[in-house]
């Protein structure tokens, strides 16, 4: 059966209220032939997200109508790998020693994109045995940032990586560790690696087909357009990651996919240690 993620607005909402509605959908899935595998609430943002194994949309929308009246205002079909590489998880939690229940789990991440600049140049450059190499010491720094920052990678694009952290300030922090590790290790190479990198954040089901759609789109859009050795987020990471002298230089840019102009923000990562 395919797997189906919804999305529900529940402003106003407890945890407690969101866990017991899991549990009354639980309660009756069987009689749907449809399995819950878990949730995740965001209470600040009043928003909650199922993952379910059913046949189709209809039928989660009537386990939900019949359990607690919690319709879902919009569901996607997406790909359990997908949903382990953004989210970490595809069943419920399980809670810590001593604690009667996990903590929840907004749902919300962070998305970066790293992108080698000129890689095309340069393997045309120095051929392909030697540009693998080099992509290959770009997999390491990015990887080990990623780790030391508990983000998770979700894919790699050939000339890049693409990641998910869920703290704002975690990606913010990996990218500019990201930076200095490059400006250290070109120090003391003779073919030196720059990137460019790009951030935005949102929930898994947005205003599209795709989980974490338009944030993906827009953290590699901002990516493709920053400069060598630049680092460019969105309005969304500058709201959550707070007031700070780290962004500067706010310019509206028109980016591929995207009808208006999207307010965009330079990261400065010269003026500290590694994060």
């Amino acid at each position: 059966m395919p797997i189906f993620m919804d999305r529900h607005y529940l402003k106003g909402t407890s945890p407690a209220e969101v866990a017991q509605a899991h549990r009354m959908d639980i309660d009756i899935q069987d009689q749907y032939g449809v399995k819950f595998l878990t949730y995740w609430f965001d209470e600040r943002r009043g928003t909650a997200f199922c993952l379910v194994d059913a046949p189709d949309r209809e039928t989660v929308q009537c386990v939900h109508r019949e359990a607690h009246g919690f319709v879902a205002n919009e569901i996607v079909e997406v790909a359990l790998s997908a949903v382990e590489a953004f989210l970490g998880r595809i069943n419920d939690p399980d809670p810590a020693p001593g604690q009667r229940s996990a903590p929840v789990d907004p749902g919300h991440r962070a998305i970066l994109f790293t992108d080698i600049v000129g890689s095309t140049e340069m393997t045309a450059r120095l051929g392909d045995r030697m540009a693998t190499e080099l992509v290959r010491a770009h997999d390491a720094i990015v990887r080990r940032c990623i780790g030391k920052n508990s983000g998770r990678e979700v894919k790699h694009t050939g000339d890049g990586i693409m990641a998910a952290f869920a703290a704002t300030s975690a990606a913010v922090a990996c990218a500019r560790a990201i930076q200095q590790e490059f400006q250290h290790y070109n120090g003391d190479s003779a073919e030196p690696i720059h990137i460019r990198i790009g951030l935005d954040c949102g929930e898994p089901v947005e205003d599209s087909n795709d989980l974490f759609g338009s944030t993906v789109q827009l953290a590699a859009r901002l990516c493709a357009a920053a400069a060598s050795d630049q680092i460019l987020v969105s309005e969304n990471i500058f709201r959550e990651y707070g007031a700070s002298d780290l962004f500067a230089h706010a310019t509206r840019r028109r980016l591929k996919g995207f009808s208006k102009p999207m307010l965009v923000f330079r990261c400065d990562w010269a003026n500290a240690g590694p994060g």
